[in-house]
C-alpha cells in the first residue's frame, strides 16, 4: 500500500537532526520510501492515499521503553510506599487468584488504546502474572496488541523463588509460620517456565506481521533461581532478544546484593554471564563507579522511568554519567500504578525536569533532543527490533505520529523541541501510524471499539475490587514485618547516595 503524508512540518530525530519547515513522506509497504519537500510528485501517478498533514508536525512514534501492563486497572489504587511496601500490596506472595482471561484481554487493550491515543507506536511490556503463569492470560495479552494494532515486545516475567529469599533481614524477621506459609506459596519450577517461554516464543514471536515480539524477563536477579537467571540468559543470546531485568532499583537493593551475594546485582549478573547486549537494566539507580563500567563495557540498555521512581521514592539515576558513557537510554511509564497514569510525555517532562536538582552543574541537565530521542530510537534499540524504527527516514518502519501545531503546546511556537518535552501532553496527537497502518485518524481510534471496550472495563470494576481486596487481605498480616525490613535496610551503611534527601534548617 502507498500512502503520502502531505505538507507537514517534519522532526525526523535522525542522527543530523534534520527537521523540515515543510515536506512530504512517501510510504511504501509499511515503511518510509522517501522523505522531503515535494517527493510526493515522484509517486502521484500512482494514485497514492493522501494525508493532508498541513499545520501538523510528524514526527516518529514514542516507544514505551518500560512498562507492565497487568497494572493497567490501578492507577491510583495503591499509595505511595517504597518499592518493597508498594509491591507487597500489588503482587502479594500469599496470592492464589488468577485473573479471567477476558480481564487480561480489556486490561492489555486499556493501555494500548491509551498509548496509541497519545502517540505511542511501540511498547516493551514486561508482563507479570500472579501468582503463575497461564497459556490463557497470555494469549489474551498478546491478541490484545494484535489487535489493537501497536508494535509490542513482551515478556513472561515471573519470579521462582520464596519471597523471603528476594530481601535482605526479611527471614530473621518473619515469625515461622508466616515464613512456612512463603516457602508453600505457588511457585513455578525452572523447567515449567522454561516450558512456557518455548510456547510463547513459537507462538507469539514475530506475528501480526512481525508487530509482536517476544523477550525474556527474570523481573530481578535475586527473584529466580541461578539457573533459571542463566537459562534465560542462553535464550536472549540464540534469538537475539531482549532480557529484562529489574537492578538495583533501590537502596534496599544495594543492601541485599551486599549481604547476599557480596557484590552488586549489576556485578552479580556479569559474574553470572547475563550482562551483555541483549540486556534491559531497568532503573539502575543505585549504582557506583564499578557498575557503571560493567554496564558500559555490556552493551546493555537502561530504561529510566523517573515518575515511578519519584512515587515509590526510589531515588534518581544518574542520567548524565550513564549517557555520556555512551550507554544507550530509553523511557518508560513503568505501569499504571506506579505512575497513576499512563502517558509517557508527562514522563518526558519530568525526566527533563529532576536531574536538575540531582546536579548544581547544569551543563550536565539533560537536553530535549536526549530526551526526544530516549523516546525514539533509545526505546526501539532496547527492544531489538529486526526493522528499525524511532527515526524519520528512508529504510525505516513508519512508526509516524502527526501533531496538531494550533493546539495550545505550540502557541506560541518559540523552540519546537522544547516544546515537545515541556509542554505537549498527548492532546496535541491527530494520526498514529504504526508500520504504514493508521490506527488512529482524527483522534479516533481505527483498529478497536474504544467507547465499546472502556464500558466494558468499567464493567469488570467488581472483578478488580474483589482482586485488590484480596491483595490488602493477603498483604496486610505482613506489612508489619516489611517496615521493619525496610527501615533495617535504610540504617545500613552503602557508599552512595541517590535520595535528594531532608531539608536541613
Amino acid at each position: 500500500m502507498l500512502t503520502v503524508i502531505s505538507g507537514a512540518r517534519v522532526l525526523t530525530l535522525d542522527e543530523k537532526d534534520t527537521e523540515y519547515a515543510q515536506a512530504d513522506i512517501v510510504i511504501r509497504n509499511g515503511k518510509i520510501e522517501a522523505i522531503g519537500p515535494g517527493v510526493m510528485k515522484s509517486v502521484a501517478a500512482e494514485n497514492p492515499r493522501i494525508v493532508d498533514a498541513a499545520g501538523q508536525l510528524a514526527m516518529p512514534g514514542l516507544v514505551n521503553g518500560h512498562f507492565h501492563s497487568p497494572g493497567n486497572f490501578m492507577k491510583g489504587a495503591i499509595a505511595n510506599w517504597p518499592l518493597e511496601l508498594f509491591m507487597l500490596y500489588e503482587v502479594p506472595p500469599l496470592m492464589d487468584q488468577v485473573v479471567s482471561p477476558r480481564f487480561a484481554y480489556v486490561r492489555t487493550m486499556l493501555g494500548a488504546m491509551e498509548m496509541l491515543k497519545q502517540g505511542v507506536t511501540s511498547v516493551h511490556d514486561d508482563c507479570f502474572f500472579v501468582p503463575i503463569v497461564t497459556d490463557d492470560e497470555v494469549d489474551n495479552v498478546m491478541q490484545a496488541y494484535a489487535d489493537a494494532g501497536m508494535r509490542a515486545t513482551v515478556t513472561l516475567d515471573q519470579p521462582n523463588v520464596p519471597e523471603h529469599q528476594k530481601f535482605p533481614f526479611l527471614s530473621d524477621l518473619l515469625p515461622e509460620a508466616l515464613r512456612g506459609r512463603m516457602e508453600n506459596a505457588p511457585l513455578m519450577s525452572d523447567t515449567e517456565l522454561l516450558a512456557h517461554y518455548d510456547r510463547f516464543i513459537e507462538t507469539w514471536h514475530g506475528r501480526a506481521d512481525g508487530r509482536l515480539r517476544c523477550a525474556v524477563s527474570c523481573s530481578a536477579p535475586q527473584r529466580v533461581t541461578p539457573e533459571y537467571f542463566t537459562a534465560l540468559g542462553r535464550i536472549a543470546r540464540e534469538l537475539d532478544i531482549p532480557y529484562n531485568m529489574h537492578i538495583l532499583e533501590t537502596r534496599l537493593q544495594r543492601v541485599l546484593g551486599q549481604q547476599k551475594y557480596g557484590k552488586s546485582l549489576v556485578r552479580y549478573a556479569h559474574d553470572m554471564g547475563v550482562l551483555n547486549e541483549q540486556a534491559m537494566v531497568i532503573h539502575a539507580i543505585w549504582i557506583d563507579e564499578e557498575d557503571m563500567r560493567l554496564l558500559e563495557n555490556s552493551g546493555c540498555s537502561v530504561a529510566h522511568n523517573p515518575v515511578s521512581n519519584l512515587k515509590i521514592g526510589s531515588g534518581v539515576m544518574p542520567f548524565r554519567r550513564l549517557r555520556d558513557a555512551g550507554i544507550n537510554i530509553c523511557i518508560g511509564n513503568d505501569e499504571a500504578s506506579t505512575d497513576d497514569g499512563i502517558n509517557l510525555w508527562t514522563v518526558a517532562k519530568i525526566a527533563g525536569l529532576v536531574h536538575n536538582v540531582a546536579d548544581p552543574a547544569f551543563d550536565n541537565w539533560p537536553l530535549p533532543f536526549e530526551i526526544l530521542t530516549s523516546l525514539t530510537t533509545g526505546g526501539a534499540r532496547a527492544m531489538r527490533l529486526p526493522q528499525p524504527t524511532g527515526r524519520l527516514t528512508p529504510g525505516w518502519q513508519a512508526d509516524i505520529i502527526l501533531l496538531d501545531l494550533n493546539s495550545f503546546a505550540f502557541t506560541p511556537l518559540n523552540d519546537l523541541k522544547r516544546q515537545l518535552v515541556y509542554c505537549e501532553n498527548g492532546s496535541s496527537v491527530r494520526t498514529t501510524i504504526v508500520g504504514g497502518r493508521i490506527v488512529m485518524e482524527n483522534g479516533r481510534l481505527l483498529t478497536v471499539d474504544e467507547e465499546a471496550l472502556k464500558s466494558e472495563a468499567r464493567s469488570l470494576a467488581g472483578e478488580f475490587a474483589e482482586y485488590m481486596a484480596r491483595c490488602k487481605s493477603a498483604a496486610d498480616e505482613l506489612e508489619p514485618y516489611y517496615r521493619q525490613m525496610y527501615f533495617k535496610a535504610v540504617q545500613t551503611p552503602v557508599e552512595m547516595n541517590r535520595w535528594a534527601g531532608p531539608m536541613t534548617p
